[in-house]
């Protein structure tokens, strides 16, 4: 096989988890471009009927799964999947997010939402996908982090410890879950996505984000679905339990929230 083509994952089926928009939806669109069938959840609907359009548009199948809140959702979703397409080889979990806010703000139910919501549901998934990933003889996972997750900036205390917590159950479910199964993360920087609109409305905070970042310029979130589809595919078969930063290069958090101090 060249080089080239061990980029390609013909012939697998992914699941995106929190593909409606921005990163997940990007990294749906880039499996399905690199030769996979692709199911898609999400919320919305309409987001996931756009982006199965544009699966179909490379030619593969999509598969629509509306996410809901009750118990047995995840197996129900994987069940669909399996009889759907025959087999499930790859999950990226995409869902997450928290809003930043001072510190001594936060109470103990914003915390604890935020954890279900970061850790439990992405490590739940992971454990419900499992035998549909051995059935198929294998497969890949990957959890989308944020550099909050390492760095430290005013305002992000819950945000960053529960994707440091993510980060770290990354590694460890790939030590539980090697050799067959390869477990890796990505955290991105700054992306411009929904969720950044309002920083990126503004042309003073965006330039002061832009300088601050060594590639001079806020992430798309196709340099996130990049490396995502990396770590999916056979190009990555000697990598698991690894976080790639796609950041531009930054050390120190690029933008800080405007808190006053205590």
């Amino acid at each position: 096989m060249s080089v080239i083509q061990m980029f390609r994952v013909d012939g697998q089926t992914a699941f995106v988890n929190g593909a409606g928009r921005g990163i997940g939806a990007a990294s749906a669109l880039a499996l399905a471009e690199a030769g996979a069938d692709v199911a898609i959840r999400a919320r919305t609907l309409s987001q996931l009927e756009q982006v199965a359009d544009g699966i179909a548009g490379f030619g593969r199948r999509a598969l629509i799964l509306q996410a809901t809140d009750a118990p047995g959702d995840d197996v129900r979703a994987l069940d669909r999947i399996v009889t759907e397409f025959g087999s499930l080889n790859i999950l990226v979990n995409v869902v997450g997010g928290a809003m930043p806010g001072p510190f001594m703000s936060g109470t103990d139910d914003q915390l604890n939402d935020s954890f279900e919501f970061n850790v439990t549901g992405p490590v739940r998934l992971t454990r419900a996908a499992v035998p549909y990933l051995l059935a198929a003889g294998g497969g890949a996972v990957v959890n989308i982090t944020t550099v909050m997750g390492h760095l430290v900036g005013r305002g992000y205390a819950t945000y960053g410890t529960v994707k440091a917590a993510l980060e770290h159950a990354t590694r460890l479910m790939a030590a539980d879950l090697s050799p067959r199964i390869r477990v890796n993360g990505v955290a991105p920087g700054a992306i411009h996505t929904d969720s950044l609109e309002v920083v990126m409305s503004n042309p003073d905070i965006r330039a002061a984000m832009e300088a601050a970042t060594p590639m001079r310029r806020i992430g798309v979130p196709d340099d996130i679905a990049a490396a995502v589809l990396y770590l999916c595919s056979p190009a990555a078969g000697y990598v698991t339990g690894k976080i790639i930063e796609v950041d531009g290069g930054i050390r120190t958090p690029n933008f800080e929230m405007p808190f006053p101090d205590l």
